[in-house]
């Protein structure tokens, strides 16, 4: 979070701070308009000095004849060859400046507009931390043209440092000026580049100088002109590379951003223009790896141990730099949104990585940095090593910028989860998975900034929550039932495993701060699961039942979860006879509800059957090793055995022998477990009010050794053999489509695109069956 100011400072800022700025740049507009009107009544009584008029005094130049304008008959080139007569000493002694203005005038030849400029009075006063803005020469500046220039800006730094320390901390962008500045300062740096090689040249006649002279000009010419070339790209790579070119980095920088903008109707024109794809190539990849290097020659980054980076940005050089830095940024962020190649796309993220520490004062530049970066990593069109590179420039960001900066890439990569996950199936569930488990190691970066995110997003995940039970409306409940927010729980269970074990708290020293939001995701993931509790929403209770299970798995949560698993095998669902189906098994991994068909049927019921021992067994085995399991298993056995025994002796139960079977395997193991545990604890010598022994109970015991914990073990390797199987079939059938559509792109025929409709038609009616089961 940012640094804690005093309450003090905190009030006059919320009390006092604007009114006091507001009457600043009142008083310096009001300032500024009187020395607009001294200066134009002091320029007005130079002239009339000049011309003989000032109280009523004859001009000398008549010898006491007639006033009238001795100027009246003439044109402005003779007034301009005329000249003035230009005294041999200045007069030394003169308190009023228009003794000198003849002088002045004679020297500069200026027409009236001219000479308007006058020189800046020295003794301006302005009002305390705002400064009086006018042109470099002294000019009248209009008051509605009044505008924070660069010129101003350093006025300001140099008659009040205080106040503008508090803008660049609170209100950097105020400091920013165009990108497309003037960009001369960069050809002064370079020039000295060229200053000693010409000092070891030997002597050339006037002649050949000319000569050189009119070859330099050609070569500039050719540089400037609008079409680049390959050698032109080599030539400038190759200044870059061996002198570290600041003029040869300015010419790739623009030619670079008119790459960036190629083949866009913008109306921009641009300086340089490219049409050969070769020299298009050749140019990313020059600019993309070599624009970095200069900098870093230039302006070196330096990074202590802890991951902080320093760059002098105090310097004449970064100062001169910026407009450079900000347009190719800016160049690199526009390319991103338009790059389709994979190869190139990669490149390009790697190339953001070194600009970061260069670009930690601009705020406003890598927000948009930020945002564009999520979305590639958010994209489910995206391959995986290109997410991952994107992860990185995020990730590095968050390392090196400081509170604020890390909020917002926290921010912003949260809400690219969201947006990417509001798809799901089998084919976009493992990039998700990717997504959920790159962000959560983000949140460990700054566990301060990581709680206040944190408890700001589940807190929303809450309201959504309340809002769906006290409204009456049909549909209030699909705020909560929906990928986005079963993804988002799932999301904070992933971040509160990952940063709450105790071997990380171990590691660190401390209790993590994140822990405090394990009691509230609890509690929303509790309430959502159980929002609609029928038959076709058990696969998103089973989604929820998986995210408290890994919780409790990593940070020892006890979290009671075997009584929302009894409430699905006493629903009508299960009791009842299924009906015979030929569908194939629901895959409730990548499906949060179960379509209308499903229901009732013998497929869907099997496949509850298996999700609630699979997560009853889980559970259990939890505490496999725990001296309360007895205690804990005992209910639930009880409860199991009743529930067989009435699907099995009513003629209208359940006569699903195979769901009867795996529920009555896993009673004689939890049975087992429990037999076993008791033996054990007969042998104690403490008494249950003992904590310590209580906790150090069977310590250090393998789980896997237990009766429930060796079940549960054979388990988990049949699922994930028959998991291996499912997914090899399934990139089987990715390769398929995919040669499928490749070799109807290069038949390009309409009837080829007419087979591809009926598909689109099925997706859409898959959609539609989804919301007549919504109905």
């Amino acid at each position: 979070m940012a640094k804690s100011t005093k309450k003090s400072t905190r009030k006059f800022e919320k009390n006092h701070l604007k009114d006091v700025l507001e009457k600043r740049k009142a008083g310096a507009k009001i300032k500024q308009r009187n020395q607009v009107k001294a200066k134009r009544q002091a320029r007005n009584a130079k002239d009339a000095e000049f011309l003989g008029k000032k109280d009523g005094e004859e001009d000398p130049a008549t010898n006491g004849a007639a006033k009238e304008d001795p100027f009246g008959k003439m044109n402005v080139d003779d007034f301009f060859q005329g000249g003035f007569d230009i005294p041999e000493r200045p007069v030394k002694k003169s308190k009023s400046k228009s003794k000198a203005a003849p002088e002045k005038l004679g020297k500069r030849k200026r027409s009236e507009p001219e000479e308007e400029e006058e020189e800046e009075d020295d003794d301006d006063d302005s009002s305390e931390g705002e400064p009086v803005l006018s042109d470099s020469d002294g000019e009248d500046v209009a008051e509605d043209d009044i505008g924070m220039s660069k010129e101003a800006m350093d006025g300001l730094a140099e008659k009040d440092p205080a106040f503008y320390k508090y803008l660049k901390e609170n209100d950097p962008e105020v400091l920013d000026f165009d990108l497309d500045a003037d960009l001369a300062e960069v050809d002064e740096l370079s020039a000295a580049e060229e200053e000693e090689p010409k000092k070891k040249k030997q002597k050339k006649s006037k002649k050949a100088a000319v000569e050189d002279d009119a070859s330099e000009e050609d070569e500039e010419e050719v540089e400037d002109s609008a079409e680049v070339t390959e050698e032109m790209v080599k030539k400038w790579s190759k200044a870059m590379k061996d002198q570290h070119s600041l003029r040869a980095m300015r010419q790739m920088v623009l030619a670079f951003r008119a790459a960036a903008h190629v083949n866009e109707d913008e109306g921009k024109e641009y300086k340089y223009t490219i049409s050969n794809h070769d020299v298009y190539g050749a140019l990313l990849v020059s600019a993309l790896k070599d624009v970095p290097e200069v900098l870093n020659h230039h302006l070196p980054v330096k990074e202590n141990a802890a991951g902080k980076v320093r760059v002098s940005m105090d310097s004449k050089k970064f100062k001169t730099l910026t407009p450079l830095l900000k347009s190719h940024t800016s160049s690199v962020q526009h390319l991103l949104t338009t790059l389709s190649d994979e190869k190139t796309l990669k490149l390009t993220l790697d190339s953001v990585t070194p600009l970061l520490p260069y670009l930690l004062s601009f705020k406003k530049v890598l927000k948009n940095i930020v945002k564009t970066v999520v979305d590639i990593w958010s994209d489910a069109s995206s391959s995986e090593p290109t997410r991952i590179h994107a992860f990185l420039v995020l990730r590095r960001l968050a390392v090196i910028g400081d509170p604020g900066l890390r909020e917002a890439v926290l921010k912003t990569s949260y809400q690219g989860l969201i947006k990417g996950s509001r798809t799901t199936s089998i084919h976009t569930i493992q990039g998700i998975n990717l997504m959920k488990n790159s962000a959560a190691s983000l949140w460990g970066l700054d566990q301060e900034v990581g709680y206040t995110t944190g408890f700001t997003f589940i807190r929303q995940l809450a309201i959504h929550l309340r809002t769906s039970i006290t409204n009456n409306q049909k549909e209030s409940y699909k705020t909560v039932y929906n990928w986005q927010y079963v993804h988002s729980l799932d999301f904070w269970s992933c971040v509160l495993s990952e940063h709450c074990s105790p071997v990380k708290e171990a590691e660190s020293g401390k209790e993590s701060q994140l822990r405090h939001l394990i009691y509230p995701t609890v509690q929303v993931t509790l309430g959502a699961m159980r929002l609609i509790p029928t038959a076709t929403y058990f696969p998103l209770r089973f989604q929820m039942m998986r995210s408290l299970l890994r919780l409790s798995r990593a940070t020892g949560t006890y979290i009671p979860l075997a009584s929302a698993l009894l409430e699905v095998l006493n629903s009508a669902e299960m009791k009842k006879p299924p009906k015979p189906s030929t569908l194939k098994s629901l895959d409730f991994a990548s499906n949060y509800k179960a379509q209308k068909s499903y229901l009732r049927t013998r497929v869907y019921q099997d496949g509850v059957g298996e999700q609630v021992a699979e997560l009853l067994s889980e559970f259990f085995v939890l505490w496999s090793t725990s001296i309360a399991l007895p205690e804990l298993a005992l209910p639930v056995i009880v409860m199991l055995k009743r529930w067989l025994k009435e699907v099995s002796n009513k003629s209208t139960g359940n006569k699903n022998s195979k769901v009867n079977t795996m529920f009555t395997l896993l009673i004689q193991k939890l049975e087992a477990n429990s037999k076993w545990i008791e033996e054990r604890r007969a042998k104690v010598d403490f008494a249950p009010n003992n904590r310590a022994g209580v906790e150090g109970f069977l310590k250090g015991f393998e789980w896997e050794k237990t009766p429930l914990g060796a079940f549960v073990v054979g388990q988990r390797k049949q699922r994930d053999e028959k998991a291996k199987l499912l997914e090899e079939g399934r990139r089987e059938e990715d390769k398929k489509r995919k040669l499928d559509r490749e070799k109807e792109k290069t038949e390009g025929s309409d009837s080829d695109q007419e087979t591809e409709d009926p598909e689109d038609d099925d997706s859409a009616a898959g959609l539609s069956d989804d919301e007549e089961d919504d109905e």
